[in-house]
């Protein structure tokens, strides 16, 4: 199978005009993520803004290969628990919820094919799929309970990364290359509370 991979790559590689261009989109996006099982459960929502910028460094008359970095920027609410010990191990708390700003910034290599592939190709529709590595990072207000029934607000911050992947679809506008995406992106923290965090994010790309 690598063999195989390898072959179609290097084939993929000959064939090519070596032309690269830089191709890039803007939309909105809503991001879910949820950390944690049963009791100590959280579910999070955010909605923001996205910016993709690319670069296409294979180019065909087909598809194109190309490394970006689908940037979100956003607000997002958790609801949910969860109970530990503080520092000192004397005191039991338990969040209630949550909301905060959120930044989002996987590195993503894509094969795209049909539209918005190239500036050149102007097929009516497109599709893309892709994987890569992501770094998610949020500040949050939390509204907080401890074990006496007391209530207040603190602040807390969060640096997630982890193995990240999307797929979408491209819908031509106009003549050219410009089109609409529709993305569905995923991403596995693998630090803090491993949180997997969900995309779905419709743009235009320009």
């Amino acid at each position: 199978m690598k063999k195989f991979f390898l072959a179609t790559l290097l084939l993929m590689l000959a064939s090519s005009s070596f032309s690269q261009s830089f191709m890039h989109g803007a939309g909105l996006t809503v991001v879910g993520s949820t950390t944690g099982q049963g009791s100590n459960s959280d579910i999070g929502f955010g909605e923001g803004f996205y910016y993709f910028p690319r670069f296409n460094f294979v180019e065909t008359e087909a598809l194109s290969v190309s490394v970006g970095v689908p940037l979100v920027l956003g607000i997002s609410a958790t609801t949910g628990s969860s109970s530990y010990y503080d520092q000192y191990g004397n005191y039991y708390y338990n969040d209630n919820s949550s909301v905060g700003f959120m930044i989002n910034a996987p590195l993503i290599v894509n094969l795209n094919m049909g539209r918005g592939s190239t500036k050149d190709n102007t097929k009516k529709f497109g599709y893309f799929v892709g994987a890569g590595f992501g770094y998610h990072h949020g500040d949050f207000l939390v509204d907080a309970t401890d074990v006496y029934g007391y209530s207040y607000v603190k602040s807390t911050s969060s640096n997630v990364y982890g193995p990240a992947a999307n797929a979408g679809v491209r819908f031509g506008v106009g003549r050219k290359h410009r089109n609409i995406e529709v993305r569905l992106s995923y991403m596995k923290g693998i630090n803090e509370n491993k949180p997997h965090i969900f995309g779905l994010a419709g743009g235009f790309n320009f």
